[in-house]
């Protein structure tokens, strides 16, 4: 690929702001330097940016603590969306959102620019389960247990086997559904009688949200959290 192309892709400068610094002769390439911005690299090469390294990233995989208020969403006309918590570091990736939360939904949410990672994650074949935790206006029972493990039918779809439980309070529950449909978690409570007035969720398939993130903060998965996922 370019040169010009493999720095973009891994650092956060302009198409121009790179040349420039070609020119002023700042970027190595093997130890050599670097003698136009089309001088054509592999995703291998030691690229050096004034002396420092620049690893070569195609793709980047954050997670969210997505608080209230924001839609998942990379832009809208309305309200804030997702992407605009994105720190500087990051926006060069142009990531979106992998599925999507609630406006008023908290937690655990997958940002990228991998198609493909995306596809896998949400592809309703794979039937990766997401846990919520719930805050209830009423106490759910043991029989609304069952309800859930049965499925639930809509006008506009059949909801999959889900799993309630009751822990402790029962106004305090975790959910676990296989779908992700629009306010699904919020629609099956309703069906047994209750109202969702907080909801988080806090795990999708084997990854857990990390709770030392406040609302609004990221980071990248850790090698070891990807290959939970793929």
């Amino acid at each position: 690929m370019r040169l010009d192309k493999f720095i973009s892709d891994s650092a956060a400068l302009s198409r121009s702001e790179i040349r420039k610094l070609i020119r002023y002769r700042a970027v190595t390439v093997n130890g050599t330097v670097a003698p136009s911005a089309d001088f054509q690299v592999r995703e291998t090469d030691e690229v050096k940016l004034n002396g420092k390294l620049i690893p070569y990233r195609k793709f980047i995989y954050l997670m969210l603590n997505k608080p209230a208020g924001y839609l998942s969403a990379t832009e809208d006309k309305h309200d804030p969306v997702v992407i605009d918590l994105i720190p500087e570091e990051w926006k060069h990736f142009k990531v979106f959102p992998v599925g999507r939360l609630d406006k008023d939904t908290e937690g655990l949410l997958l940002l990228t620019n991998d198609g493909q990672f995306d596809h896998a994650l949400m592809s309703p074949k794979k039937k990766i389960m997401k846990r919520y935790y719930a805050e209830l206006d009423r106490p759910a029972e043991p029989g609304d247990i069952e309800k859930f493990r049965a499925g639930m039918k809509f006008q506009d779809f059949t909801a999959q086997p889900a799993v309630l439980e009751i822990p402790g309070d029962p106004k305090k529950v975790f959910i676990e559904i296989a779908e992700g449909k629009f306010h699904q978690v919020k629609r099956m409570c309703q069906q047994i009688g209750k109202e969702v007035i907080y909801l988080k969720r806090v795990k999708i398939g084997p990854l857990s949200l990390d709770e030392s993130l406040t609302p609004g903060e990221m980071r990248e998965l850790t090698p070891a959290e990807y290959q939970l996922l793929t």
